[in-house]
């Protein structure tokens, strides 16, 4: 599991739920700008993840459970 793997699992965890990842942050009490790509990155360029805490409330907001996100870390990538 690394850095990009979690990441694009909250994006296709937005999706899932028909929602971008500004809406599934505001729709779980966080600010709206928590899952930007301008903050997966520390200006010193080292990763940042997301806290469990953040990964805890968008699984409340959705009546989901950790397996119901953790599948979408197990995806491989999309192909362009």
């Amino acid at each position: 599991m690394t850095h990009e793997d979690v990441w694009r699992a909250i994006e296709r965890f937005a999706m899932a739920h028909n929602m971008s990842c500004s809406g599934l942050a505001k729709c779980s009490g966080l600010d709206p700008t928590t899952f930007n790509k301008s903050k997966r990155w520390s200006k010193e360029g080292q990763p940042r993840w997301p806290s469990t805490n953040s990964i805890s409330k968008i699984l409340s907001s959705t009546g989901s459970k950790i397996q119901d996100f953790t599948k979408y870390i197990d995806q491989e990538p999309e192909r362009s």
